[in-house]
């Protein structure tokens, strides 16, 4: 699997300490093993179920946790909301089979800050968290379309007639789910100039966040 995908941090910074919180034990390994190869981030704990998962976070304090839904005794979004309500400054990301409607609104609605689905590319988890503990909120293409109806409608004041050439560049890897650093790579663009392409964006379509920023879009036929 690539690691191609780099997490914005500081030279000096510390690597991610990520919890893993999954109860297939294959699973388990394989994201371990997966994530340990990458040199930004540092697996400090398992857990294989929701309350077990929930004790872990309260001790461990990590910077990431990894969160399946479907798990025993505490489900994966009742366990996010414990932890987000304790941590708030930790970052959960969704890594899950689940693909409904219902459980993406509820994984998001319980402060879930990425939501990916099971058996993509590495690279993809890592956008994830890329985007996560960059601030942004992380849908996998898979089942972005899928949130579109059940989102509130952009604001009939989105000026989408005036987005620039470049901005419309920037907007469409914002959708396929790319974070500012990846966004400023591909563009060949400085990290300050895709951030304020993305206050611009976000400004013109009248919305207050990048997900927002991708329904609008999505639902208007910009990308």
């Amino acid at each position: 699997m690539s690691l191609n995908t780099s997490i914005n941090l500081p030279p000096d910074a510390l690597p991610l300490r990520v919890l893993i919180i999954e109860d297939d034990p294959m699973m388990q390994l394989g994201l371990e093993q997966s994530l340990m190869a990458h040199p930004q981030l540092e697996i400090v704990g398992q857990a294989e179920d929701g309350y077990l998962g929930v004790q872990a976070a309260l001790q461990l304090k990590p910077d990431v946790v990894v969160m399946d839904i479907g798990l025993p005794r505490l489900d994966g979004i009742a366990a996010t909301q414990q932890i987000k309500a304790a941590l708030p400054e930790t970052h959960v990301v969704m890594l899950t089979s689940h693909k409904t409607e219902t459980e993406i609104i509820a994984a998001l609605s319980s402060g879930a800050d990425a939501y990916c689905i099971k058996g993509a590319n590495v690279d993809r988890l890592l956008s994830a968290i890329a985007a996560a503990v960059e601030g942004a909120t992380y849908l996998d293409p898979q089942i972005a379309r899928r949130v579109i109806e059940n989102l509130k409608p952009p604001s009939p004041k989105a000026n989408v007639a005036n987005l620039s050439e470049r901005e419309l560049e920037v907007l469409k890897l914002m959708v396929e789910g790319y974070s500012n650093p990846q966004i400023a790579e591909k563009l060949y663009l400085s990290p300050n100039t895709v951030k304020t392409h993305v206050r611009g964006i976000m400004n013109k379509l009248s919305v207050d966040d990048r997900v927002q920023a991708a329904v609008t879009a999505l639902r208007s036929g910009l990308v």
